[in-house]
């Protein structure tokens, strides 16, 4: 019999349901699959995770203190430890007599166990017996103030040289920013940096003497010991402080007395200032007591009271400042003042400012408002941005803060407004001590010379600007001074090319700047 009739024979013999019992349904193919079903196929090996990022490198103390030519010496106060690692603490003399420099050195930081005066004050004139110090500071050194107050004083016929580097910043800071225990919001840990000058000044102490003369000196606001400032050499130089960072600053020392992160006071125009950083200043962000200041790139973060304070019949000019108050914090982006002028005493004080950005982010202050502008003072504000969060935007007070110019009387007239915006909270101005609203609103001048209250913003990443600012044509700030650049543009920041501010200031909740790295950490190369 062939073999397919057998097979056949053998199907008709054995019944369908028993072939079928035999096999499980787990058996049976599917049609065209040529075999078993696979129906829970196991998950391929997944590729092995990549090895973790490696621990930043942390930083080993230096070996010791190097000499300076100051016979007193570095103190080595031992090392100090925080997340990036271990420094050597290098403590400067009290006073220094002779001058010195503050080098770079890999696994080390110096220290200011107090105030620390570079020379001895040599009085409101030049002399034979001036000491001459110079305290130089080299790109990328970091100097932080001691627990208790501790700040340094350059005293008059002194200077200091501390210039860094857009990539190498000199860095004033707390002993908790090196320790790692700063936030965001901490401030008030140290002093601050003061700079005293013999240029002419207002407000004397000295009974009867004259304003802007040798004989109008003034003791440092915040200052327990003599700290004098002033005298009539408009020039006079304080050295030179250029891309520097001073953080968590202004250590109160009684009731309205506290140091700020930069305080100039009747320094002249020899001196030199400009990408200087402020940040978290529990004062001002920097406070100018009279003499000729000139400062261009100036960054204010963080201020818990104003910005940009100007005082004691100060002639000043700035260019490119940038301000961001913490959300809920701080008082006025401006404040100027020149509370003797009201007396008529010169030199009365004169401030221009070209391409400044102000974000104002607290509805409070004791100011009333995001400019206050009294006490005789004359005033210039173009090509800038204000934007205000609730609060006012102008307040002038006293009626000769705006009374018509009068050269003979050093008097410059009302303050200056050209190609500004704002936004601002209501109502938009203030009047004060014989100075209407109505006055205010028009010297502002709402609608002319490219000056806008309406203004509503589109600045990107906080402070760039956008289309609308882009918009506004700019005033020729040069035609007020050979100091400032003529610009195209309003602000503080042109356009995202724009990047002065990037790479020499560090970053926070507040603002970020770009490429500085964290201002609550300190850089370990």
């Amino acid at each position: 019999m062939s073999r397919s009739r057998s097979l056949l024979l053998l199907s008709t013999l054995i019944p369908l349901t028993t072939l079928l019992a035999a096999c499980g349904a787990d058996d049976i193919a599917s049609p065209g699959t040529g075999g078993d079903v696979i129906i829970n196929p196991p998950a391929p090996t997944p590729p092995a995770p990549p090895p973790p990022p490696p621990s930043p490198t942390k930083v080993t103390a230096a070996a010791g203190c190097p000499t300076i030519a100051d016979p007193q010496g570095l103190t080595d106060s031992g090392t100090i430890e925080g997340p990036t690692g271990t420094w050597r603490v290098c403590t400067l003399p009290a006073r220094i007599n002779k001058s010195i420099q503050l080098t770079k050195v890999a696994g080390l930081v110096y220290r200011l166990g107090g105030r620390v005066d570079v020379g001895t004050d040599g009085g409101p004139t030049a002399s034979a017996a001036d000491t001459n110090v110079t305290l130089t500071i080299d790109p990328g050194v970091i100097v932080f103030g001691g627990t208790g107050v501790s700040w340094l004083a350059v005293n008059r016929g002194n200077k200091i040289q501390a210039v860094g580097t857009a990539t190498q910043p000199i860095i004033f800071t707390s002993r908790d920013n090196i320790l790692g225990l700063t936030t965001d919001n901490s401030s008030g840990q140290w002093g601050g940096v003061v700079l005293l000058g013999r240029a002419p000044i207002t407000d004397c102490e000295n009974p009867g003497a004259a304003p802007g003369t040798v004989a109008c000196e003034r003791q440092t606001e915040g200052a327990a010991d003599p700290a004098k400032y002033g005298g009539a050499t408009a020039n006079d130089s304080s050295g030179r402080i250029s891309y520097a960072q001073i953080r968590y600053s202004g250590f109160v020392l009684s009731n309205n007395s506290e140091l700020q992160s930069l305080t100039t006071s009747g320094t002249g125009s020899g001196t030199q200032l400009d990408h200087i950083m402020s940040f978290n200043s529990s004062d001002d962000g920097a406070e100018f007591f009279g003499g000729v200041v000139n400062m261009k790139y100036f960054v204010s973060i963080g201020a818990e009271d104003d910005n940009l304070d100007t005082d004691t019949g100060v002639k000043g000019n700035f260019q490119y400042v940038l301000a961001v108050q913490r959300n809920g914090l701080g008082d006025a982006m401006i404040e100027a003042d020149s509370d003797n002028a009201v007396d008529g005493n010169t030199p009365r004080q004169n401030v221009r400012v070209s391409n400044a950005t102000f974000i104002q982010r607290s509805s409070t202050g004791s100011d009333l408002a995001a400019i206050l502008l009294r006490g005789g003072t004359d005033y210039t504000l173009v090509n800038s941005v204000l934007v205000s969060s609730g609060l006012s935007c102008l307040r002038i007070s006293r009626a000769n803060t705006i009374q018509a110019a009068d050269p003979a009387q050093d008097e410059a007239g009302p303050p200056v407004f050209r190609s500004v915006q704002m936004t601002c909270g209501t109502p938009k101005y203030l009047g004060a001590n014989s100075v209407t609203d109505a006055q205010v609103a028009s010297i502002f001048g709402s609608g002319s010379n490219n000056n806008n209250d309406a203004y509503v913003s589109t600045l990107t990443s906080i402070f760039v600007n956008g289309a609308t600012e882009t918009a506004v044509p700019a005033f020729d700030a040069s035609s007020i001074a050979s100091f400032f650049d003529k610009t195209t543009y309003i602000g503080a920041v042109k356009d995202a090319s724009d990047t002065w501010y990037k790479g020499w200031t560090c970053n926070s909740a507040t603002a970020d700047l770009g490429g500085g790295g964290l201002c609550t950490t300190i850089p370990t190369t």
